[in-house]
């Protein structure tokens, strides 16, 4: 019995669960109370007789026998939900799969993951009962996996004089808050949450306080934003010329992704790296550069990259990289994949052709862990179909069958450009 006549459990969350465990417990609390009416409290320690439902993370407290907490170690966001006497066991392999666990429950007690957009109202219950329940998640078939709301054109934010939303305005944190919540309730653990629209640290902040991997498209070199560079004015707050040329200005660009690296180094972020012009544009070379010249330089600056996150990143955080091999990208890398000399702990990302079909794929993993970055929506040129995803359901399934088949699996960016609720 999780509610019955304005009484009913309570949510047991530990001292040593980490931020974004005690945020999924206060959406599930949140949750039963739309369903039932009854808001169960959120407490550290378990009251004696009373039903609880714990959030509990492999190692912080003992476990009892019926969780079978050793099939549990060593995987990723593993979990279960397993009913027991007066309580509801919410473990997880780690606090991304406890966190998880309590979405899933969500989500069982009849709350659409997608309720924001869908507006969807569960089914009211008074008494709100769990029948027995042992249900067992393993890791998820991709290890990084997240949105990327992509061209910003219709978030909320304020209008320039002609009556559109303005470019540079600010977003508000609600939005976000909506953003991040759905995606963790389809257990997603990543968002790329900006383009071109103005950043504030906190959006990030609690991107990552809340469980998500902060992380940006091809473009957005160690999350630098590239596109602030005279845009918000952000070359002179570094202190460099806003030219974004690797061979008149290189020391400048170094310094200013240097910025990125400074402004994030204490969150959870998946640092992209590599060089493209700011506006989503191909790089623009000295004329007459050969394409083994190109490569030579992909080599120097993703070895600076790299380089300045782990020299920056505290003790005991293990970098994460991406090379995503967008457009031009992809054909330059291979025509010759060892000219560029990537380091070991840099996943190579694979695109598609904007429209959810696969360019490439690695037929040869060699001693990397590859990726996606697949288009459910896109604007830009011909293809332009901004606010819908009509690629069919049966091109994504196949295309994802042959993503899995090549073992690109550690990490996929889905673009579903512009997403916005309307609620």
């Amino acid at each position: 019995m999780l509610a019955s006549q304005g009484s009913g459990a309570e949510i047991v969350v530990g001292a040593a669960e980490p931020l974004n465990v005690r945020q999924a417990a206060a959406f599930l609390a949140g949750d039963i109370e739309t369903i039932s009416g009854y808001r169960p409290p959120l407490v550290a320690t378990p009251t004696p007789g009373k039903t609880s439902i714990r959030l509990v993370t492999l190692g912080t407290e003992r476990l009892p026998s019926v969780i079978d907490a050793s099939r549990l170690r060593g995987q990723w966001e593993a979990y279960r939900v397993v009913t027991a006497p007066r309580t509801v066991w919410l473990v997880g392999s780690n606090p991304r799969g406890t966190a998880f666990a309590a979405y899933t429950l969500c989500e069982r007690l009849g709350v659409d993951p997608l309720y924001l957009w869908t507006e969807y109202v569960p089914e009211h219950h008074d008494p709100l009962v769990l029948k027995a329940t042992r249900f067992a998640q393993g890791a998820p078939a991709f290890r990084y996996r997240g949105f990327f709301h992509d061209d910003e054109d219709i978030l909320p934010r304020p209008f320039d004089a002609r009556g559109y939303p303005l470019q540079t305005g600010d977003v508000p944190l609600a939005w976000y808050r909506r953003f991040f919540e759905t995606a963790l309730r389809l257990r997603m653990n990543m968002v790329a949450p900006y383009v071109r629209v103005h950043r504030r640290y906190e959006v990030q902040q609690l991107a990552s306080d809340w469980g998500l991997y902060y992380t940006s498209h091809h473009y957005d070199i160690l999350v630098s934003n590239p596109f602030g560079m005279t845009t918000f004015n952000l070359a002179a707050e570094r202190g460099v010329r806003p030219d974004y040329d690797w061979f008149t200005n290189r020391d400048g660009l170094l310094t200013y992704w240097r910025g990125g690296v400074e402004e994030n180094h204490d969150l959870d972020v998946i640092w992209p790296v590599g060089l493209r012009n700011t506006s989503d544009r191909p790089y623009t070379w000295p004329e007459g550069t050969t394409d083994s010249g190109k490569a030579s330089v992909f080599r120097e600056v993703i070895g600076l990259q790299t380089a300045m996150v782990r020299n920056a990143l505290p003790p005991g955080r293990t970098p994460i990289f991406h090379f995503t091999m967008y457009s031009e990208m992809l054909d330059l890398y291979a025509r010759d994949p060892a000219a560029f000399g990537l380091p070991d702990d840099v996943i190579i990302v694979w695109p598609d052709d904007n429209d959810g079909h696969m360019r490439g794929l690695p037929t040869d993993r060699g001693r990397w862990k590859h990726g996606v970055y697949y288009h459910l929506a896109y604007l830009g040129g011909n293809l332009s179909k901004q606010t819908t995803h009509i690629v069919a359901p049966a091109t994504i399934a196949s295309e994802f069958q042959k993503i899995v088949q090549a073992g690109a699996t550690e990490y996929m960016l889905v673009n579903v450009s512009e997403l916005r609720d309307y609620v």
